[in-house]
């Protein structure tokens, strides 16, 4: 079976995204808004990767080595200067996306494999990454006219 794959980058990528979201929080601290969704969303997405564990667990044994290009690093740190904000939650919303297609696709091998409880963890976490695009999305709009347009 490949699940073990795919498993090991959904968890890879939602310990990432805790990271990124942590940094974002850090680098915007004096918008309380930013600051507190993104902690909110770090939280969940640390409960996400330990909901997994197990399942990679179960799942890497004779999964052998995954492929070298199955992961890519979408976030390389908080960035200064007028557009910093607006980069940083761009980068989160890729890093979301990232999370959800996975996120779909193991649900979909779930059903397959027809492993009740790993098709749970998905139905209780998979949710969670729509909210948080549609609250990053909501950040970019806000951000953007003040970034692109009155900063220098």
């Amino acid at each position: 079976m490949q699940i073990g794959h795919y498993l090991a980058l959904l968890h890879r990528s939602e310990c990432q995204l805790a990271e990124a979201f942590h940094a974002v929080a850090e680098a915007h601290h004096a918008d309380r808004e930013v600051a507190s969704g993104a902690l909110r969303f770090e939280s969940r997405c640390k409960e996400h990767a330990e909901a997994l564990q197990e399942f990679v667990d179960r799942y890497a044994e004779g999964a052998g080595d995954p492929p070298a290009d199955l992961h890519t690093d979408l976030f390389h740190g908080p960035r200064e200067g007028p557009l910093a904000l607006l980069r940083d939650l761009h980068d989160l919303y890729l890093m979301e996306a990232e999370c959800d297609v996975v996120w779909t696709l193991i649900g979909q091998a779930a059903q397959g494999a027809r492993d009740h409880d790993l098709f749970d963890v998905v139905q209780r976490s998979e949710g969670d990454t729509a909210i948080q695009m549609r609250w990053t999305k909501g950040q970019m709009k806000h951000a953007a006219p003040q970034s692109l347009v009155v900063s220098r």
